[in-house]
């Protein structure tokens, strides 16, 4: 049984960059998303260029039992998934009143069940080898609510707070349990997919990069929540000092995600 790190929505954008950097680092791979030619283009880059072995598993994650199918493919292959880092993730952005029930339930599967659902289907192993990582992919939206993200920064809050409880359960197992939030990541994909025009974003929007940089640190350390940018930390450290109300409404302003 060989070792590797399994990361969703690995086709595109931050978890892209994560498969290069762990395969930069020697890690083995197996690549979650829905997009076969993309998967098979990228591990045969990350073959070729470090080596390591790279498994493609073409699953959509917002289809009922799709978490099950992963870890199936990893059982049947005779792969054991000592870093598990949950990455995939979509917004739809606009007011709530307006959002297609349909996108709704996609949102929910993909960011909140399929994530709870492959850490309970991986954990049990790690622990009984009392060896491994499960990394989450939050947000900072998972702060506060965000008007015109209603939904997003809801699945966020359960990302956060599902970290932060299990980063205790599993406390002593051997196992690291953290999330990195970041706030806007550069993703053209991610914002046509949302309906989010740019454009109307009014904070900073950062690279890849940070996200990649705070997986690491995670990986080194004993954080818990990290926040990439010093932008990042601001705004959740200048929640304490006003009204939750106030949070959210300036965090819509940010966001600019409302119709107009």
């Amino acid at each position: 049984m060989t070792f590797h790190t399994l990361i969703t929505g690995a086709s595109t954008g931050i978890g892209k960059r994560l498969a290069e950097e762990f395969a930069g680092m020697g890690d083995n791979l197996v690549l979650v998303a829905r997009s076969r030619d993309k998967l098979e283009t990228l591990a045969g880059e990350l073959r070729r260029a470090h080596g390591v072995d790279v498994q493609v598993c073409c699953q959509d994650l917002s289809m009922p039992g799709a978490a099950a199918k992963v870890f199936g493919f990893c059982e049947r292959n005779g792969i054991a998934i000592d870093r598990l880092v949950n990455c995939a993730g979509f917004s739809v952005a606009g007011d709530f009143e307006r959002m297609d029930e349909e996108a709704f339930v996609q949102m929910a599967t993909v960011n909140m069940v399929a994530v709870a659902a492959l850490i309970r289907l991986f954990l049990p192993a790690m622990r009984a080898r009392r060896r491994g990582a499960v990394v989450n992919i939050a947000s900072l939206a998972g702060f506060q609510g965000v008007p015109g993200m209603a939904c997003y920064s809801a699945s966020k809050a359960f990302v956060v707070n599902l970290t932060e409880a299990l980063s205790i359960e599993f406390r002593g197992t051997g196992i690291r349990i953290f999330a990195v939030c970041p706030g806007f990541i550069d993703n053209d994909l991610f914002y046509r997919r949302a309906g989010h025009d740019r454009n109307r974003i009014i904070v900073p929007v950062s690279s890849p990069d940070v996200v990649v940089k705070a997986v690491r640190k995670g990986l080194a350390g004993k954080e818990l929540l990290i926040l990439p940018t010093f932008f990042d930390w601001l705004m959740v450290f200048s929640q304490r000092f006003v009204p939750r109300k106030i949070a959210a409404g300036l965090a819509g302003l940010f966001a600019g995600a409302r119709g107009k």
